[in-house]
């Protein structure tokens, strides 16, 4: 390695902020005006906006922003506003975009791919119809496409028996991992305090006056944020062990054919084959990690701390039996790395932001459901207005009582 290559490795490395862990040890003694449980794209997102509304917000988590088990974790996370009926969550996509790209280009490495997505379909669904208008409402440049400008643009897919399909330019894929250490890093720049601790599960007669660390440290706060992911249902299990559904999801990258650019990202989108409405999606190989794709459906039950992690030979043999159908080009491809994620999903999809039914100065959100990643800003700026009671209207889609206790999803 030549000295040149050594100094472009280390500039490439201190691109990506470390962040820091805050001065001296954590004590009891200090109050602050909100603290935040968990440092993954809605807890570090909701801190961020409420420090930027002027409060003093220390920031927790267990094992470190976007750390490896967590829903925040891994590479790639796609960003898209195809939602049918759901636009609500068009709405959010939208609104969150431009804060995925401002942050993307503050960091020293690119955040936001902008890969376009193509969303393409056997036949025309009502979730084709219902997400064009919702997006020709909003203005957005999404185009309609039929199999056979399909065929010419992405001659890498096989679209045999797809009638339609459409696509969005100004969207694409997130680096997830990324993302998050960035933006808790901006955070702490900020004024912002972070912590690398884990709690116990709260108790309280009425308002929850602290939080305790595992070694038994009491933390003060006004007002209390929850955004624990898959752990939410064990720091509250009464409340919501029955309503948050951590499922074991399987990803996977293929190396592409040696020298071929086909599968890069200025030739081939982010993609998600609505199959039905059984979804398979994909990303294109960035930053030299592999073509990425993964099956939609939600997978067994996994716990977050102790769930086997080891990648399956049967979702490994679904993806190749699809790609054979998709992408034949990458039939005898060589896997080249797999992961073991989770969803933490809600009975039916939608989110969880609201307060908890005991204590009014303590706001739960969580249940991103495998799609709440893209929505990271407008899910932060919604929580934070809502806990100061700055916010005009809640959604009633984002309830309490709207999560029941058997899983029946309904937004894709």
């Amino acid at each position: 390695m030549t000295r040149r290559s050594l100094i472009a490795g280390a500039a490439a490395a201190a691109a990506v902020p470390a962040v820091a862990a805050g001065p001296g040890p954590l004590v009891g003694r200090q109050r602050w005006d909100v603290i935040v449980v968990g440092a993954g794209v809605f807890g570090a997102w909701t801190a961020k906006r409420l420090l930027e509304a002027g409060r003093r917000v220390l920031l927790l988590d267990a094992w470190g922003p976007a750390h490896a088990r967590a829903s925040s974790g891994g590479e790639s996370r796609m960003t898209r506003s195809a939602y049918g009926a759901d636009a609500v969550y068009t709405r959010m996509a939208v609104e969150s975009l431009p804060e995925w790209r401002r942050l993307s280009d503050a960091a020293g490495l690119p955040i936001f791919q902008p890969t376009g997505v193509l969303f393409f379909f056997q036949r025309v669904e009502s979730f084709l119809e219902e997400t064009i208008q919702a997006h020709r409402r909003l203005g957005l440049p999404t185009e309609l496409f039929d199999a056979a400008t399909m065929r010419r643009r992405f001659p890498q897919i096989d679209f045999a028996g797809v009638e339609a399909g459409l696509f969005e330019p100004d969207f694409g894929v997130l680096l997830a991992r990324r993302a998050v250490q960035s933006l808790v890093a901006e955070f702490v720049r900020a004024g912002g305090e972070y912590r690398q601790v884990a709690v116990r599960p709260p108790t309280a007669a009425h308002a929850l006056e602290q939080v305790v660390s595992a070694e038994g440290v009491p933390l003060s706060a006004d007002h209390f944020v929850f955004a624990c992911g898959p752990w939410l249902g064990r720091l509250f299990p009464d409340l919501l062990g029955s309503r948050i559904f951590p499922t074991r999801q399987e990803v996977f990258f293929f190396a592409p054919p040696p020298g071929a650019d086909d599968f890069a990202s200025a030739r081939l989108p982010a993609w998600a084959d609505y199959n039905d409405g059984d979804i398979y999606y994909g990303f294109p190989d960035l930053e030299g990690r592999g073509f990425k794709i993964a099956h939609d459906a939600h997978g067994p039950p996994l716990d977050p701390d102790v769930g086997d992690r080891t990648p399956s030979a049967g979702a490994l043999a679904d993806v190749r039996t699809y790609m054979a159908r998709r992408f034949p080009a990458l039939v005898r491809s060589p896997l080249s790395e797999a992961r073991v994620c989770q969803y933490e999903n809600s009975s039916n999809g939608d989110l969880l932001i609201d307060f908890h039914p005991q204590w009014a100065n303590t706001l739960l959100v969580g249940a991103g459901s495998g799609h709440g990643f893209k929505h990271g800003p407008a899910v932060g700026r919604y929580a934070a207005d809502l806990l100061l009671g700055t916010h005009a209207r809640a959604e009633s889609r984002f309830s309490l009582e709207t999560k029941e206790a058997v899983q029946a999803r309904a937004v894709h």
